[in-house]
């Protein structure tokens, strides 16, 4: 019996070799490339190869897995599968066999394996957290030897600004414990899947394979032991991922399984950038079609989610991704550049198999009400709910930063502290403050030693901000030291620069103490504060990490008279932990006027500064803090 029956106990009669395998040509491609007993995501092969959808199929070789609908594609050289998995199907290689006319003619192997213990149930990120972000390509190469592969377009050339570097998984892996000791507890890396654009594909936002890690940085089973390794470190992994787009060098764009695959135009047609147009009651058809439609560069293809079986793809691919690597969450590259329906599916499904998985979006704006449109449960007018958990909270980096560039005495009116302030005072607007990633600099903004002018008070103002204001904070691998652009160039190459000592030949190694002791200043750099900038990030996000009240206190904030200063308590209500943040962004010595905190603060009390573990007693000595400064307290209020 050729294509295989079941016996009584359920057991498949089919003999593989009875049936030749197939050829590279029958079949090039199967995606999902395995998959688990015990799913709530449906499972739906994609599968190519020449002249495939003539084809009937059938899954042999076990029991309780059935193929239950097959359906060709615009393409002939495509078909989509769907397949069941039963609860009580047994794990182990099937066989996804072809036939004409009834008859057999080549077979593909599949794995069906069970899940481990808990893989539904995610630690995912939280308000606990400090993610670092680590851009792979510029962090550490450990593994020279995969710098340029035969099979990519593009080779290593670290001169090349916009070029590749080298940087791999290994060299993550072999730096975890700086990570680690710096106080981080998750990591998230800029994407890793192939990108093999001819030029500039050092940052992977251009995937050309979405199942593969690109060979360049490892291979699949390397990002697996990479996130296992950050497990045993207590280091949580958050996976990048794009959704909106591919790359032109994408696979699929030499022959797409179906004419809607991506959005096409009869010339090329960028996306208008307008978000607005998701939530504006007054924006035409035409406007939002091309924002969700448009391209995003001449490079990046936008897919088209509005397709039933694109949609299922993406849904089944970071399901995929989960469960084969044990990641922690995903951060969403250019999310509101999706269109807007069929992401809220997307999301809904990822969460249905994971329920605790933390996803948190980027949807870059400045504007309050449409940030907070993105979020999940958020009451939007228009009944819309993205089921996205988390948002990224660019308004609060601008104001941070622009905050703190305007530092100096009687700022104009809205400009200095008062942007903190008053950026904090729309938070009526979030459904869910606690799901809201805070930052003060990413992989796609100026580095922090340019855009703070050098100045290591600047960043410390910062850095405690980072660490002190309600969200889940993220840090940008080098700016714990203050990094700057590669001198006379500002393209984006130059702002993600090599980290210093990740390359065996650099004569500067920042990953050690011993290095950033010795580092001074170079014709590329100045790292003569690196130890100081270091250590003060090291303590202040290690003291983060005990503190509940940080993670999820209210707050209470103070402005001050247009004397550029800012002052706020994190509290809870269940407990009597407080944290004090004072922050004299001004040119002269301040005195905290305690008095004017008597809402909130006692009396009386003496706290202790977690930085410098210096005790702080306000209301029987004046407190005087020092221009372009921020004192950090820690006390109990009884």
């Amino acid at each position: 019996m050729l294509l295989g029956s079941c016996s009584p106990n359920g057991a498949s009669s089919f003999d593989s070799s009875s049936v030749q395998d197939a050829t590279s040509l029958q079949v090039c491609r199967v995606e999902p490339l395995s998959w688990w007993i015990g799913m709530k995501t449906p499972l739906q092969l994609l599968v190519g190869g020449e002249g495939i959808g003539a084809y009937d199929v059938k899954m042999e070789g076990g029991k309780g897995v059935q193929v239950t609908g097959v359906r060709k594609a615009d393409s002939p050289n495509y078909l989509f599968v769907d397949v069941r998995v039963n609860d009580n199907a047994a794990p182990g290689t099937y066989y996804l066999v072809f036939s004409k006319d009834g008859k057999a003619e080549f077979k593909y192997p599949y794995t069906i394996s069970d899940r481990k213990d808990g893989a539904s149930e995610k630690n995912s990120f939280t308000t606990a957290d400090m993610i670092y972000l680590v851009f792979p390509d510029r962090f550490a190469n450990s593994d020279p030897s995969t710098d340029s592969v035969d099979s990519m377009k593009e080779k290593a050339d670290r001169s090349v600004n916009l070029g590749r570097h080298g940087g791999d998984i290994q060299g993550i892996i072999d730096h975890l414990d700086y990570i680690a000791e710096l106080g981080a507890t998750a990591i998230w890396c800029t994407p890793m899947l192939v990108d093999d654009q001819d030029f500039e594909s050092y940052h992977g936002y251009a995937c050309g394979d979405y199942y593969h890690i690109d060979p360049r940085f490892g291979s699949n089973e390397l990002y697996r032991e990479f996130v296992d390794k950050a497990h045993a470190k207590g280091l949580k992994v958050i996976m990048d991922i794009v959704t909106n787009h591919c790359g032109t060098e994408h696979w699929w764009m030499k022959d797409m399984p179906m004419k809607d695959w991506v959005h096409m135009f009869p010339e090329y047609t960028g996306t208008n950038v307008l978000f607005s147009t998701n939530m504006d009651p007054n924006a035409s058809k035409r406007e939002l079609s091309l924002q969700e439609s448009g391209w995003f560069v001449p490079s990046m293809p936008d897919i088209n989610l509005d397709n039933p079986y694109t949609l299922r793809y993406f849904q089944q691919w970071a399901v995929w991704w989960i469960e084969y690597a044990g990641i922690d969450g995903l951060r969403v590259d250019t999310y509101p550049y999706n269109e807007k329906g069929p992401m809220s599916e997307w999301c809904k499904a990822v969460l249905e198999e994971y329920p605790d998985l933390n996803i948190v979006g980027e949807c870059w704006t400045s504007s309050y009400p449409q940030l907070a449109y993105w979020q999940g449960g958020n009451p939007n007018k228009d009944g819309f709910d993205s089921h996205l958990p988390s948002i990224m909270d660019f308004p609060l980096e601008e104001a941070i930063v622009a905050a703190i560039c305007e530092g100096g005495d009687n700022p104009a009116w809205g400009r200095g502290m008062t942007r903190v302030y008053d950026c904090l005072s729309h938070d009526f607007v979030y459904h869910d403050l606690t799901h809201m990633m805070t930052f003060i600099a990413n992989h796609d903004h100026s580095r922090l030693g340019d855009t703070f002018d050098h100045d290591p008070g600047k960043l410390k103002i910062a850095l405690a901000l980072l660490a002190t204001i309600r969200g889940i904070p993220q840090l940008y691998n080098g700016d714990e030291m203050l990094f700057s652009c590669k001198r006379g160039d500002w393209s984006d190459g130059a702002k993600r620069i090599d980290f210093p000592g990740g390359w065996k030949e650099d004569k500067v190694n920042l990953f050690t103490a011993e290095g950033r002791a010795a580092a001074g200043k170079t014709p590329e750099a100045d790292y003569s504060r690196a130890a100081e900038l270091h250590d003060f990030t090291a303590t202040l996000f290690n003291w983060r990490k005990g503190k509940s009240v940080l993670h999820n206190g209210k707050t209470m904030h103070f402005l001050g008279k247009r004397d550029n200063s800012y002052a706020f308590f994190r509290y809870s209500e269940d407990s009597d932990e407080m944290v004090f943040v004072f922050v004299n962004n001004s040119d002269h010595v301040m005195t905290v006027p305690w008095e004017s905190y008597d809402e909130i603060a006692p009396k009386r009390v003496t706290g202790k500064n977690p930085i410098t573990g210096e005790s702080v007693s306000f209301g029987d000595t004046d407190v005087m803090v020092g221009p372009r400064t921020a004192l950090v307290v820690e006390f109990e209020k009884k």
